[in-house]
């Protein structure tokens, strides 16, 4: 009876745990997301605009929605303005095939998730193209939030351990495998749960997410028995 008292007890300080988790992070995590990409638009403006100009006029097109979107306005951001900027949804049909449009999908998706329209965000966010370390496994992530979000939680665990994997970096791999183990906690699944957080533990002692990381390997260590 004492042990599952204690058990109960584990379990409950888990989900609270991950509750947390996942509040503190979420705003962080979108906000690095929207910086990373807004960088490379940034780049993306800077070398084509001169040298190409429908890449330039989609840039143009985009602008005004990187800053609604900066400044939280998604449904603006998304449908336009009454002033002139038309949305994502028109750079995207207007500049198909151009890395404006590639990044209006990024933007479009991210605004989808911010409204909790989830189901268009993995949409729109499945359609971005990318294979740097950074913004990739980023917009990978962010999918696996939704699907978390819509309680597909294979298919979170799944696009959160390959955001990890293909991020492979001290910033963006233990925020993700902490929240891949933090889900499969919830599962009941404590190998992997045990899995994501020592990899934090070993290969990403460095990160903040590590700082505490041994709490989280016990949880799911005493849930496992």
């Amino acid at each position: 009876m004492a042990k599952d008292k204690q058990k109960d007890h584990l379990v409950e300080d888990a989900l609270t745990s991950s509750e947390a988790f996942i509040i503190k992070n979420k705003n962080y995590l979108i906000g690095g997301i929207i910086a990373l990409i807004l960088i490379i638009g940034g780049v993306i403006a800077y070398h084509k605009a001169y040298s190409a100009p429908r890449e330039k006029n989609a840039q143009i097109a985009l602008f005004k929605g990187q800053e609604y979107l900066e400044k939280g306005e998604y449904q603006i951001a998304l449908d336009g303005d009454s002033i002139g900027y038309k949305g994502f949804e028109y750079v995207i049909n207007e500049f198909g095939g151009t890395k404006a449009a590639n990044l209006a999908y990024a933007y479009k998706g991210i605004c989808h998730q911010n409204l909790g329209n989830f189901e268009e965000a993995i949409k729109a966010l499945d359609k971005f193209k990318a294979k740097d370390q950074m913004v990739a496994p980023s917009i990978l992530g962010a999918i696996g939030n939704c699907y978390a979000e819509l309680g597909d939680l294979d298919k979170a665990t799944s696009y959160l351990m390959n955001a990890a994997k293909n991020a492979d970096n001290h910033t963006l791999s233990p925020i993700f495998l902490k929240q891949a183990g933090i889900i499969f906690i919830k599962e009941a699944k404590y190998d992997k749960a045990i899995h994501a957080f020592t990899q934090i533990k070993e290969k990403y002692f460095n990160s903040y997410q590590a700082m505490d990381i041994d709490k989280y390997i016990e949880q799911a260590s005493l849930l496992k028995k």
